[in-house]
């Protein structure tokens, strides 16, 4: 458990906190590209990090992230006009570009200069495999725009969905760290396919180790006489985890939204089709909100429950994870809980992050900052579910050897190719 200390460390993220100030070092997932489709359409409103933001792409297709409320007198941009590379507030007029310039000021009298002296919250972004990502942190301090795989992914082959979650971001990521769930929570009776039956069995061992870019997560478990299933995670910091979902593996990133009580939950998934996606469009509201949500008690029928999956939820995995996760509560007092060995990762993970938010604390450079385009950033960071020969998982997958020991200061977050 944590104490109530470290748990208000490890959860609180408004500016100005350790976690806070930790997060807004990196590049992280703001919106869907989706939601402002075309230049010059609306804008739209974006709760981040305990922030009011407005998002808008200008005429141009530039994306801007700016303070929601006017420099001028606070009315929100939201309401604005986006026209003519930059967003206008229906009050007075003023204008402002993506970078947070004061671009007119038409009230002022002619030849004026006081635009000049002005400069609106404007927060750098760029977009990947349909997610627009944003820097928040101080601006002499902005690091290189990691090469993820998905940022070169032909087009088409990757969908990125989201979902308002009703908890604290550090509620999912501990979700993710969690494979013993995959035996009950996910479980469906009607399910065949060999790969989901091994994770009915008993983990043999679940491996923990830190590296460059966060930590990997190795769960070991019995797949027939002389055989082992593994399966590799890995959280990438500040709050991405790879996963081995959907066979081709699957992105899912946790940031907080308007307040610490509330996050989005970004899954980022690798070489999907159509179907699936038409799959995805039933669970969620136009605004992101799940259909099935704590309200309604997500919907659970307890005949499904009886006959078809373990949650009686449907088959919806963020569905199950959202009502493990939200039924916590806003924030979840971890001085309450009671861990076991299962937990072992989720107490790693913690730990890992209570060091590190520590150290950053204190002048430390936070880990998996790129600095350096030139450098390797492919070759041992991998997630996949496979079964292999004997128990040596190291000698079967060679290019996951390089810890935190070996590591080098900025490694990058790309995973391994096939």
């Amino acid at each position: 458990m944590l104490s109530k200390e470290e748990n208000e460390l490890l959860t609180r993220t408004g500016a100005g906190t350790p976690m806070g100030d930790l997060f807004r070092r990196y590049w992280i997932p703001a919106l869907l590209s989706e939601e402002i489709p075309e230049p010059d359409c609306p804008p739209v409103q974006v709760r981040l990090m305990g922030e009011e933001l407005v998002a808008f792409r200008d005429s141009e297709g530039r994306v801007g992230l700016l303070d929601e409320h006017c420099h001028h007198r606070g009315t929100s941009l939201f309401y604005g006009r986006n026209e003519e590379c930059g967003l206008r507030c229906v009050y007075h007029g003023w204008k402002y570009d993506v970078d947070g310039n004061v671009v007119d000021t038409p009230a002022e009298p002619a030849g004026s200069r006081f635009k000049e002296k002005l400069h609106h919250t404007a927060y750098p972004t760029r977009e990947a495999a349909g997610v627009v990502f944003a820097y928040m942190g101080p601006p002499d301090r902005m690091p290189l725009f990691p090469a993820y795989e998905f940022t070169t992914a032909p087009a088409g082959s990757t969908q990125a969905t989201k979902t308002l979650q009703e908890c604290n971001y550090l509620q999912g990521v501990e979700g993710e760290c969690d494979t013993t769930h995959l035996q009950y929570l996910h479980w469906q009776f009607e399910a065949t396919g060999h790969m989901r039956d091994y994770y009915r069995n008993p983990m043999r061992e679940y491996v923990t180790e830190e590296t460059d870019f966060g930590m990997r997560l190795v769960a070991l478990r019995d797949a027939g006489p002389g055989r082992t299933y593994v399966r590799v995670s890995s959280i990438v910091m500040p709050m991405l985890c790879w996963i081995p979902a959907g066979g081709t593996g699957s992105v899912h990133m946790y940031v907080p939204a308007g307040d610490d009580e509330h996050s989005w939950r970004f899954n980022l998934d690798l070489n999907v089709g159509e179907r699936n996606r038409l799959m995805q469009e039933q669970f969620w509201t136009a605004d992101y909100h799940k259909v099935r949500n704590k309200a309604n008690h997500y919907l659970q029928d307890r005949e499904l429950q009886r006959t078809v999956n373990f949650t009686g939820m449907g088959s919806n995995f963020v569905i199950h994870d959202s009502c493990a996760t939200e039924t916590m509560g806003p924030i979840y007092d971890r001085s309450r809980e009671h861990l076991g060995a299962s937990d072992r990762a989720v107490i790693a993970v913690r730990n890992y992050l209570l060091r590190t938010v520590r150290a950053c604390a204190n002048g430390a450079e936070p880990p998996n900052l790129i600095a350096d385009a030139g450098h390797d950033q492919h070759g041992h960071i991998d997630t996949f579910s496979r079964v292999i020969d004997g128990t040596d998982w190291r000698a079967a997958f060679p290019h996951l050897t390089l810890t935190r020991d070996a590591a080098v200061a900025g490694a990058g977050l790309a995973r391994a190719p096939r």
